[in-house]
């Protein structure tokens, strides 16, 4: 927001001089002087949305009201209090973004047919679209795997990018950054960032803080550079580009206090594992963490960004760090300009967003504590990125696992099958065995890591060390390196460790999200026949974050997340059958045993290398004129046309049905009567679980779909290349290939049973089934439900399937968001009920009475009746949490919200 429509009642508004003149701003201290709360030990990240409503307050979407209210933010007892929150910009990546981009086509269609004007549909603030996530790992181990998987992201993405080109031209405010430029959140973080916005206003600039939302639960990495974002749903983040404030509730603010500083050998990695099962361990979902404490002076930025990064999996809304000098020294050694490192120190200082470690510590709702001393080498998994295991527990974790029911995230093999082994043979005529535990997947990639030097840096000097000492990575594992950005590479090469990793196979793939969203690539025949022969659990290694079932490959049951040095580590091993803490990672020359600690980097080793990555030049290199980079993208031809011309051919982009039929005035709200279980789910389903990701199977819905469009399934693509069509990725909601449905004991993936027929087939056959008969359906779940990625596809394909209420436990908050914003009902069971304990088996049918009248938190009385005709009551509250989201429900959705109030402002 400018100062344009701004009220400042409390009288706000001052001039601050900078070496490049006077900008105007909203001094927060001026709060107190008006009487209204002293707001100097308010948490940092309060006091960037308490900013946004002073500078906002325009009598309409802000009142003088909504200040007064956050101002006396009680940190140790929030209020519940409802106010609207306009960040300064969007975020998006291409799997999120070209889907956000095709709703806002469909919705200039529905205003064409609407008979209005359809350019009325554009950006009002600032969106930038990183195409990063459509990269896959085809070739690798390999000089030309970066080329030649840029190729094939071209061959396998024309249409999508034919679209994004069309849209780069036809939406205002609106910056598209070409594919091989870098991860959204790296080059956010590099790049994007400003920490402290400037805009044009009625007198002059206006300065404010950076904050933005973003289409990826990730978006909160940025909080290590002091700027506040989180991850919202796609719908959520296209009406805030077209003007709409976020309606939040006040946030409870949880405060980490870490202190001491980490041990030698000790990673980023290392702590943002520890960190995670730490907060899970509290609890701090739908929270703000906010760190502070003198540790923080012996975090580095990246390491801080790595953090942050990882709010998604310890549960929190985001995880701040204040602006200090480790943030001005960042700014200036990634190339920003001078003049915008002194904005962000006077106005950071000014208005009390600067910290130090003598500032009065700001009060918080609780606080931890955590003594960086105390963390040690670790891993996550093998299913879960908060199951953090000990680097010396790793084998004992391991074998139990491998016994453990899978309901404790094990992998429940009986004693016959704990010995598996698989004859493999390989393309150059050797021979070896395959056994549980094997790595196949041993991948550098992701935001998470490939942003910080210091453990980039720590991988190739392990890789120097190895090949020096005799070291091999094993031949069935598949190695790849994906950097967050260019730079990368750059630093990597000038401090002559690029080779090293090359020479175990970790050549550069291409600069993308790639293996941790499940673009992993095909493993080689021979590997997968091995696997699939003997049902061996195989192992996947990774530096990302993110490590669910099914996610990363269909053939690694078992998925860790380590950092980058750790992953080269398990690439010699060959297998997570090991400790490596004592025992030795390979045969060197002269058959000489050779242990981790022989070949793990020093921190004297990586401060040696580490100022090759702290280079101005290599950051204005790397992003001069990244938009235009790209000379592949550059020659893709671009329509001009307002109103997108939908190609009914087109397996890509397709005009979705949100829209169609849609009128000015909404539909009435009805009661759910009859509804039938389409599916039921236990505890921690998420996302990848509900929403369609990773490879398409040619046997399932979808890629029987594509089959019959003519498509190949060698050129299937991933789901998420997909995710403009949503008649692929109906059919692929609720397939993930671990998927248990309750209604189909006994299978794994997209099943269900159809009822009353009692037959087992497809939750899309069983979908259309029911909507033929008019039948309503829901969905019954447990605890965390939508926990994992913000996917919007999660939401709006369950809405596809003709769901009208998903009740469950607890639910994950952007996935609950998500729900509302596509008119799907979320109601929770009462504290301690759940389907279990109620005795509902999923065959009855439901009856859920709503009504235009419904409120938000309203507790309901749901009756199910089984197959005998008994009926059961049971109470749920309505999770739409706020009157903002019952508009939404109340008109079909978010967007529906949005268009129709653009046609009554016209």
């Amino acid at each position: 927001m400018t100062d344009n429509h701004s009220i400042d009642s409390f009288g706000t508004r001052s001039t601050l001089e900078t070496v490049s003149g006077k900008v105007t701003w909203y001094r927060l201290e001026r709060l107190a002087e008006a009487g209204v709360a002293d707001v100097s030990r308010l948490p940092f990240s309060i006091k960037v949305l308490l900013e946004a409503l002073v500078r906002g307050e325009n009598g309409r979407e802000v009142i003088k009201e909504d200040v007064a209210r956050l101002a006396t933010y009680d940190p140790s007892s929030p209020a519940a209090v409802e106010f609207p929150f306009k960040p300064a910009r969007v975020l998006m990546q291409d799997f999120t973004g070209v889907p956000a981009m095709v709703d806002l086509a469909a919705l200039r269609s529905t205003m064409a047919r609407l008979g209005h004007d359809p350019e009325r549909i554009n950006p009002e603030l600032q969106g930038d679209l990183i195409i990063d996530h459509s990269v896959q790992v085809d070739e690798y181990d390999s000089a030309r795997a970066l080329a030649a998987n840029a190729a094939r992201e071209f061959e396998r993405n024309r249409e999508r990018y034919e679209f994004l080109r069309w849209g780069q031209k036809a939406f205002q405010n609106l910056t598209i950054v070409p594919p091989a430029s870098g991860i959204c959140h790296q080059v956010n973080l590099e790049h994007l960032g400003q920490v402290v916005w400037r805009t044009k206003g009625e007198t002059g600039d206006v300065v404010f803080p950076d904050s933005l939302v973003g289409t990826d639960s990730h978006t909160t990495m940025i909080n290590g550079l002091g700027i506040l974002g989180w991850g919202v749903g796609g719908i959520e983040a296209e009406a805030v580009m077209l003007g709409q404030p976020i309606t939040m509730l006040t946030p409870e603010v949880v405060g980490v206090k870490l202190f001491g500083s980490l041990s030698p050998g000790v990673t980023a990695a290392d702590l943002v594992l520890t960190v995670t099962k730490m907060l899970r361990e509290k609890g701090v979902v739908g929270r703000f963490v906010e760190f502070f404490g003198t540790g923080l002076a012996n975090i580095s930025l990246p390491d801080r960004a790595t953090l942050a990064n990882m709010a998604p999996e310890y549960g929190a809304t985001c995880g701040f760090f204040p602006v200090d000098e480790e943030t001005l020294s960042y700014l200036r050694y990634s190339g920003r300009s001078g003049e915008q490192v002194d904005l962000v120190e006077r106005y950071c200082k000014a208005q009390g967003l600067f910290r130090t470690d003598e500032t009065t510590e700001p009060l918080f709702r609780e606080t931890l504590e955590l003594d960086l001393r105390t963390v040690e080498p670790c891993l996550a998994g093998p299913k879960r990125p908060q199951d953090r295991v000990g680097l010396g527990e790793m084998k004992e974790q391991w074998h139990a696992g491998l016994r453990a029911p899978k309901a404790r995230q094990g992998f429940e093999l009986g004693e016959d099958a704990l010995g598996a082994r698989a004859r493999v043979e390989y393309p150059d005529g050797t021979e070896g065995e395959l056994r549980h535990g094997d790595v196949v997947i041993a991948a550098i990639t992701s935001c998470t890591n490939t942003s910080n030097p210091w453990v980039m840096l720590g991988a190739g000097i392990l890789a120097r060390k190895a090949v020096e000492a005799g070291l091999r990575t094993k031949p069935h594992v598949k190695t790849s390196l994906a950097p967050g950005s260019t730079v990368v590479s750059e630093y990597l090469r000038e401090a002559g460790l690029a080779r090293y990793l090359e020479e175990l196979g970790f050549h550069t793939v291409g600069y993308g999200c790639a293996t941790c969203i499940g673009n992993s690539g095909p493993l080689p025949d021979h590997i997968v026949s091995a696997i699939s022969g003997e049902s061996l659990v195989a192992a996947s290694v990774l530096s990302g974050n993110r490590n669910f079932e099914g996610r990363i490959s269909p053939h690694t049951r078992a998925n860790y997340l380590a950092s980058p040095p750790l992953v080269v580590a398990y690439a010699l091993a060959g297998t997570v059958d090991i400790d490596l803490a004592t025992e030795p990672v390979g045969t060197g020359e002269d058959d000489r045993a050779v242990y981790l600690k022989d070949i793990w980097p020093t921190d004297e080793e990586i401060g040696e290398v580490l100022d090759t990555a702290r280079s101005p030049d290599l950051f204005r290199k790397a992003y001069e004129g990244i938009t235009r980079s790209n000379e592949t993208w550059n020659r893709i031809p671009v329509a001009g046309e307002a109103v997108f011309e939908w190609k009914e051919e087109s397996t890509y982009i397709q005009e979705p049905p949100f829209f169609r039929g849609m009128s000015e005035e909404p539909d009435p709200i009805e009661p759910v009567r009859g509804a039938r279980v389409l599916v039921k789910v236990g505890d921690s389903v998420t996302t990848d679980h509900i929403s369609p990701a990773g490879a398409i199977p040619p046997d399932s819905p979808a890629g029987k779909y594509l089959i019959e469009c003519g498509v190949r399934p060698e050129d299937f693509n991933s789901y998420g290349s997909r995710r403009g069509n949503d008649r692929v990725m109906t059919r692929g909601t609720f397939a993930n290939i671990r998927l248990h449905n309750e209604l189909a004991p006994g299978t794994e993936g997209g099943w269900t049973t159809h009822l009353p027929s009692g037959e087992v087939t497809s939750i899309y056959e069983a979908s259309l089934r029911y909507r033929e008969s008019k039948t309503p359906v829901i969905v019954l779940a447990g605890r965390d439900y939508g926990m994992g990625s913000s996917r919007d596809w999660a939401a709006k394909g369950t809405h596809l399937l003709g769901v009208k209420a998903v009740i469950a436990s607890s639910f994950e908050r952007i996935h609950r968001s998500n729900l509302v914003g596509m008119g799907v009902l979320p109601l929770q069971f009462a504290e301690g009920e759940s389907a279990e304990n109620l005795g509902l088996t999923g065959r009855e049918t439901y009856t859920i009475p709503i009504d235009v009248g419904i409120e938000p938190l309203q507790a309901l009385e749901v009756e199910a009746a089984d197959e005998e005709g008994a009926t059961k009551r049971f109470k749920v509250t309505c999770r739409i949490d706020t009157p903002v989201e019952k508009e939404y429900y109340l008109n079909g959705g978010i967007l529906q919200t949005v268009l129709r109030r653009i046609i009554q402002n016209q």
